[in-house]
């Protein structure tokens, strides 16, 4: 957890579905269908359809640094929403995430429980919508925010591009309102970051920390969800620390480093001491 115990009398759900399959689309819906008070969508507190608190990774000018913002790596951004549901618990909250992992990721970053229920895309969507809203993302670079166009307006730095709405039995008339936008970053193609890139970057943090000589090798690997492991082997001198501390330095800041500069999630990183000198 990132600032301490869970916030008592929260209650947490997850939707959960790849990128551009239609879950914002379908945010109210199931948040209705899981009594959901709440919904925590790309770094936005949504409630009744209408922005409560947070800050939309859809306004960033970068890929990374939307990446970052859904996930909360922002410090005021998430002290400011934890603040928020400290003051309105208990409560019941819902995160859209694309996968189980990463919702449990944005849960604990937030001092939240690990979800009761999850639903995933397509338990509420066919194949064939499926395919059709990752062709509107994909094809037109298009997302969609579960709030009205006016308070995206205020929100939002990149291009309005039209209004939704998708009328199911509902006693809140703001609960199918959709607005389509297109976000700064998606005018600018997209994002690769090649693995040697990686690999460079954590040969360059492993390599300027304090007893490490030489980083004789270095391993990236890609996993699945946006994930990465990273394997070296180091040349230490004797100092300080011992190896295992100096092993755990190590980790620590190449963990920290590659989160903040590639906003993937650092699954594991794995320190061999192949050889000390004296």
């Amino acid at each position: 957890m990132a600032g301490g115990a869970f916030i008592p009398g929260v209650k947490t759900s997850a939707f959960v579905g790849p990128a551009g399959t239609g879950k914002s689309q379908r945010a109210q819906l199931v948040a209705s269908l899981v009594n959901a008070d709440f919904i925590i969508d790309d770094g936005l507190v949504i409630h009744k359809g209408s922005i409560v608190c947070g800050k939309s990774a859809k306004s960033e000018r970068n890929q990374i640094s939307a990446i970052r913002r859904a996930l909360f790596e922002f410090d005021d951004h998430r002290r400011e929403v934890v603040s928020y549901f400290r003051s309105v618990a208990p409560c019941s909250v819902m995160v859209i995430a694309t996968s189980d992992n990463m919702a449990l990721k944005i849960l604990r970053k937030l001092d939240l429980p690990a979800p009761e229920q999850i639903v995933h895309i397509e338990d509420v969507a066919t194949p064939e919508e499926i395919v059709k809203a990752r062709r509107e993302r994909f094809g037109k670079g298009q997302h969609v925010i579960p709030v009205s166009h006016v308070l995206v307006r205020k929100n939002f730095a990149g291009k309005l591009v039209g209004q939704l709405r998708v009328f199911w039995k509902s006693k809140d008339k703001h609960e199918g309102e959709k607005t389509i936008v297109r976000p700064p970053f998606s005018f600018y193609g997209e994002v690769h970051i090649e693995t040697e890139a990686i690999e460079q970057l954590a040969s360059f943090i492993a390599g300027r920390t304090s007893q490490v000589v030489k980083v004789n090798e270095v391993k990236a690997s890609p996993g699945e969800e946006e994930t990465l492991s990273i394997d070296l082997k180091l040349t230490v001198t004797v100092g300080d620390k011992n190896l295992i501390g100096v092993a755990s330095l190590v980790k620590e800041r190449i963990a920290a480093s590659l989160r903040y500069f590639t906003g993937l999630d650092v699954k594991s990183v794995n320190v061999v001491i192949a050889e000390v000198v004296v």
